[in-house]
């Protein structure tokens, strides 16, 4: 299986004091095997496909979890758009993707609280990590929102960086929400309550 970069120092850090442990005591490597299996579990970065051949204007869903939300939403970079609220539980893959392959204009950083992340207040209140981009289909704007457990938004990408459809462009560690505002010409493919996938679930759909 394959592992998020950003877990190779707590799983080396595990496997160095399993191995000295053992040389202990095989109880303290023993002890040392669940947290060692949690971070492996935490930073799993499988291989995704999208569930069906892509048609222009698919939109995959950048991360995995529970649509929480699905509503009209402002910001300056995209202005009026449709926005979908993705929630991550604890058990959720963390690492987020490019829903449409587009070139990256935009990163701001908000410090904020940490609440309950699957509270609609959080995508205003809490720590947050804007990533904008332009696409063929238009600008969308991508939110990652830091939540009661989470600890650290990971920003993977700069300026002008061209992120491919699927592409790895950041994680948030522990439980957390992810939000995305569609462009105009692109509708939502999902209703409150889906459980979502990111790199295969398709959120959104070109407007016929």
């Amino acid at each position: 299986m394959k592992f998020a970069r950003d877990g190779y120092p707590a799983i080396a850090a595990l496997i160095f004091m399993m191995a000295g442990g053992w040389l202990i005591s095989p109880w303290i490597s023993a002890c040392l095997f669940v947290p060692f299996c949690i971070v492996v579990w935490f930073f799993r970065d499988p291989e995704r496909a999208p569930e069906r051949p892509l048609e222009p204007g698919d939109f995959l869903s950048p991360a995995d979890g529970k649509v929480v939300e699905i509503e009209e939403a402002e910001h300056e970079y995209v202005g009026r758009a449709v926005k979908i609220g993705i929630f991550m539980n604890a058990f959720n893959v963390h690492v987020n993707r490019f829903p449409v392959t587009g070139t990256v204009k935009y990163i701001k950083y908000v410090p904020g609280k940490k609440w309950f992340a699957f509270a609609p207040k959080a995508s205003e209140i809490n720590e947050r990590l804007y990533v904008g981009a332009e696409s063929e289909y238009g600008r969308f704007l991508l939110v990652q929102i830091a939540g009661i457990l989470a600890r650290r938004i990971v920003q993977r990408v700069r300026m002008d960086d061209i992120v491919p459809i699927g592409g790895r462009y950041g994680m948030i560690k522990l439980g957390s929400k992810v939000d995305i505002y569609l462009p105009p010409e692109i509708m939502p493919n999902v209703k409150i309550g889906d459980e979502v996938l990111a790199g295969h679930s398709i959120i959104g759909v070109c407007r016929k």
